[in-house]
């Protein structure tokens, strides 16, 4: 099978080592020399690492970059049965990508898009046979992280989601079926992970290093959210909290954060600047979190609440279904557990309680229960049996 990708960024490049890995044949479509250049010393570093640590023989990683080809004329992709787009997330750039990907691919060819926050089907009306184009959205670094999004846009034809979804299993990748809504399941589910986060940081309750000590001590979680947002990049971060925020007609649940907008806006970035929540340079002095446990425990209860609470609306909505909801946070964002099942390890009444709680101090909408929760808690019902 022939796998076309376009973009060579860390995604593009990432997407197309699966793809290869698998046995594919890739090609990369990139009409940018330098870009190009770059994605090539990566992936080579990439291979030489696999080698070194004895993933590989210098044969097999031969093998596997040999698959992968860059190629500057998007007519190179001609031939390809599926084409996965990972470029600049900017709906007009995409259309007009994918309306001229329709002219050069074969009928039963599938496009692909693998934006995290746009619209599936604002993407597909730009093409005349809307019905195969189609979300597969992949984690970043993609060759590590198992989740695959897979989002049929209303006008997605079954037969083609079935396909992607079967294509991007014999990959390797664990895959979740998902409502073509703002921010799918992950980073719809998990902005209340940082967005709680900076809210109890404005608040004057704690700093960034108790945060996130209390979410990795109490929680089990492997990063803190300030730690995380560090890494993703604060412009990345916040840019998709707006995104998400404006696509749900600014409910305050997902209301962005201005000490995140400051930071970007200073370009403290994280780590990618050396700059961020935290300083990342080797003559500055560690921040020690307070070890208060009642402080700890305050902070990650609430945090966790929002984050369940969060889980139980994405599907009381029919975003996705249970174990899929479950099983993309785990593989998506390594979570220590699947947030519904953490509700009925708790107690989902405790759980509402919490938000009822939130809700009646802050009188924040922010701090709504979801229907579903409050249903379960007054029927004594657990998610799982």
């Amino acid at each position: 099978m022939k796998v076309g990708i376009v973009g060579s960024g860390s995604m593009g490049t990432g997407i197309a080592q699966v793809a290869a890995t698998a046995g594919e044949t890739v090609v990369i479509f990139d009409n940018n020399p330098s870009s190009v250049d770059r994605a090539k010393k990566s992936l080579d570093k990439v291979f030489n690492r696999l080698v070194e640590k004895g993933k590989y023989t210098q044969d097999q990683a031969n093998e596997i970059f040999g698959r992968i080809t860059f190629k500057s004329q998007l007519i190179d992709l001609q031939g390809s049965d599926i084409i996965i787009e990972a470029i600049i997330e900017n709906l007009e750039v995409k259309q007009d990508v994918f309306k001229q990907l329709e002219g050069i691919v074969q009928e039963s060819a599938i496009l692909a898009s693998n934006t995290s926050s746009l619209s599936i089907a604002s993407i597909a009306s730009a093409c005349k046979h809307a019905d195969r184009v189609i979300g597969v959205h992949f984690f970043n670094p993609a060759p590590l992280m198992k989740l695959v999004e897979i989002i049929p846009a209303v006008s997605t034809s079954d037969e083609i989601a079935d396909k992607a979804k079967s294509i991007v299993d014999s990959w390797g990748k664990t895959t979740a079926m998902v409502k073509d809504t703002p921010g799918f399941i992950v980073n719809r589910v998990a902005r209340p992970f940082y967005g709680e986060a900076l809210r109890i940081y404005e608040e004057g309750i704690a700093d960034f290093a108790t945060i996130d000590h209390a979410m990795k001590t109490i929680g089990g979680f492997r990063m803190g959210p300030f730690e995380l947002m560090d890494y993703i990049g604060n412009d990345v971060n916040y840019t998709v909290t707006e995104t998400v925020f404006h696509a749900f007609y600014n409910d305050p649940r997902y209301k962005p954060s201005f000490t995140q907008k400051r930071m970007s806006e200073a370009g403290f970035l994280g780590r990618k600047s050396g700059r961020g929540y935290y300083q990342y340079s080797d003559d500055v002095e560690k921040a020690q979190p307070n070890e208060d446990k009642g402080l700890l425990e305050q902070i990650f209860n609430r945090i966790l609440a929002m984050l369940i609470n969060e889980a139980a609306d994405a599907l009381f909505w029919n975003i996705a279904s249970k174990e899929s909801i479950d099983l993309a946070m785990k593989n998506g964002t390594n979570y220590p557990k699947g947030l519904l099942a953490w509700a009925d390890e708790i107690g989902v009444e405790l759980v509402f309680n919490r938000l009822n709680d939130l809700y009646e101090t802050y009188c924040e909408d922010r701090y709504r229960p979801s229907p579903l929760l409050r249903k379960m808690a007054k029927n004594n019902e657990r998610f799982y049996n």
